[in-house]
């Protein structure tokens, strides 16, 4: 049996995806934290069959919602305090996402002036689409390689 210390202060992102803790691990940026990490890969899960856990101890506010949300709307946030659950947060998509996908319209400004953010919104909620700020072009799963 794997035994993973408990948490003083931080959070706990539970019900991630099997496989997507290292992509969630690279966007928050918790490789440049000077903070305990711990990555939980393909943990038994009775709804989900395998499911990844990772557990950070640190500030909450150094967690960016929105990047967490855009990855997996379905992970859970435990927020951390005096070793003790004081909060469940859900993620919905966020509207706008900056700086995570970028466009791939060769003719899109922002692939011609790389200093302006790349900058999507979501156009459809049900089916999870995104399109850019700038050209309207859609985000397609197809490109999730700029993830």
């Amino acid at each position: 049996m794997l035994n993973i210390g408990k948490i003083e202060e931080g959070f706990v992102l539970d019900h991630i995806q099997a496989g997507k803790s290292m992509q969630i691990y690279r966007h928050l940026g918790l490789d440049k934290l000077d903070s305990t990490v711990a990555i939980i890969k393909n943990a038994k899960s009775q709804a989900m069959g395998k499911k990844d856990i990772l557990k950070v101890e640190c500030d909450i506010d150094s967690l960016n919602l929105d990047v967490l949300a855009y990855i997996d709307h379905n992970i859970t946030v435990n927020v951390i305090k005096d070793g003790e659950i004081i909060e469940k947060r859900s993620l919905e998509l966020p509207k706008q996402i900056t700086g995570v996908i970028r466009c791939h319209n060769p003719r899109c400004i922002s692939s011609i002036e790389q200093e302006l953010p790349q900058i999507f919104y979501l156009a459809d909620e049900a089916n999870e689409i995104y399109r850019c700020r700038y050209c309207d072009e859609k985000y397609s799963e197809g490109d999730a390689s700029s993830l």
